[in-house]
């Protein structure tokens, strides 16, 4: 590693630091109220930007839920556990051989119905 072998002065410091400056930010009035507000922010006296009522201190502010928000919202259910699986597996296994010979029966009169429609 590199290491100088005398120490800097106080003027060649302040020189080298001589372009580390603050900027003022950019300040704007609200169409509405009149009051400063950085631009491309929310009025805080108001609560309105670009002429539309985005916060909740405007007594105009009518929250809108979206049907499209809502569903990102919700979880989605995951039955990825094994137990989950299993229990699945459990509910369509105690069929007795009457109930799958009767759900055959059930199906063959459907698709006998169908043909006998067209």
């Amino acid at each position: 590693m590199a290491v100088p072998k005398k120490r800097t002065g106080h003027s060649a410091q302040g020189k080298r630091r001589a372009n580390w400056k603050a900027t003022k930010p950019e300040v704007a009035t609200c169409p509405n109220c009149g009051q400063p507000v950085k631009s491309h922010t929310v009025c805080t006296a108001c609560g309105q930007y670009k002429g539309k009522v985005v916060s909740r201190k405007d007594p105009n502010f009518v929250e809108e839920i979206k049907e499209k928000e809502v569903k990102k919202a919700a979880p989605k259910k995951k039955a990825s556990t094994k137990k989950a699986k299993a229990e699945k597996v459990e509910e369509k296994a105690p069929e007795t051989e009457a109930e799958v010979k009767e759900e055959a029966k059930a199906e063959e009169s459907a698709t006998t119905e169908e043909k006998t429609e067209e």
